[in-house]
């Protein structure tokens, strides 16, 4: 099942800045309506919707909250008719203002302590499922239904941290192991309804989450080895996930020379590397099937973060109004 993205219409989370960005770039490049939510555009984002003033659109969302996420779908059919494509792509990597090593009532943490929740669980795991349920409602109201002949896609952004564990980043990792096996679950759909649910798992990129929050960048020495993958990488592989049944292996494993794409499919990107990762016994995204080592997945100054949460647990910690 592939869809040709011509004159159809995409709502892209997250798509201010970062890997986002791109894929709306490449989508709106493709003949695609774009409807770009976000709580705020960087400049480029900006230019790019400037550009596509006829084919973009931008709303303002946050979206842990529902009513948002609803608000998003009135616009694009009020802009552009109707929904086809949803990336639910919009993430927080463990930031000091909601992460476990910062608990609710501590000084750096905007969760309360009577608010039952945690902002990154809401972004990184709720949002997506609730915008893939809210999708199929979508897709299935319309005439004509999905179908292979009138196929819809949901693309999300996994990570290589969803086959990783590492004490510093609890939340970040856990959610997007949970996303994974998310996306694995919806695989079916595409036979039943057309429509494709699949998930990319990009190894370290090279966006704002990254080089504008030193306390993370920290961890990766490009001098060591570290590679990073690039978002327009990251974007053509998802775009390949709406309009591709498959894609170019680039390392060869096996003497195959194709990743098939299809709903449930899980595909790790990392620097010149492409793989499905299997449901049981991956060998994780460090080395290939022979052992190498690959590029793109590593931050070799991981140690210095693990350091700093190691300094924090001591009598105190996790006290309201404490800085932790």
């Amino acid at each position: 099942m592939a869809q040709d993205v011509r004159g159809k219409t995409a709502i892209v989370t997250g798509a201010g800045s970062g890997i986002n960005l791109e894929f709306a770039r490449l989508l709106l490049k493709a003949g695609a309506n774009v409807v770009f939510a976000d709580l705020n555009l960087r400049p480029e984002a900006t230019k790019l919707i400037e550009e596509h003033s006829k084919d973009s659109v931008f709303i303002r969302t946050d979206v842990s909250s529902w009513t948002a996420l609803q608000a998003m779908f009135d616009e694009a059919v009020r802009s552009f008719g109707q929904v086809d494509i949803v990336c639910p792509g919009a993430g927080l990597f463990e930031p000091p203002f909601s992460g476990f090593w910062y608990p609710p009532g501590t000084a750096s943490s905007v969760d309360s302590p009577d608010g039952d929740r945690y902002k990154i669980v809401d972004v990184n795991y709720v949002h997506p499922m609730r915008l893939t349920q809210m999708a199929i409602s979508h897709f299935l109201s319309q005439n004509p239904p999905p179908s292979s002949s009138n196929p819809k896609s949901v693309v999300h952004i996994i990570s290589i941290a969803a086959e990783m564990q590492a004490l510093a980043f609890p939340f970040y990792l856990s959610t997007k192991a949970a996303l994974a096996s998310f996306v694995r679950c919806m695989g079916d759909l595409e036979n039943l309804h057309g429509i494709r649910v699949t998930g990319v798992l990009p190894g370290i990129v090279k966006t704002p989450l990254w080089l504008e929050n030193p306390e993370k960048l920290k961890a990766v020495s490009e001098s060591a080895g570290d590679s990073w993958v690039t978002p327009e990488e990251v974007a053509a592989l998802m775009l390949a996930c709406v309009n591709a049944s498959a894609v170019p292996r680039l390392n060869r494993e096996k003497g195959e020379e194709e990743i098939t794409i299809q709903g449930g499919s899980c595909i790790e990107i990392l620097a010149g590397t492409l793989r499905e990762v299997p449901r049981y016994n991956s060998h994780g995204p460090f080395v290939d099937a022979a052992g190498n080592a690959t590029k793109g997945a590593s931050i070799s100054e991981g140690g210095k973060i693990h350091e700093d949460v190691v300094g924090t647990l001591k009598p105190g910690w996790g006290q309201t109004g404490q800085q932790t």
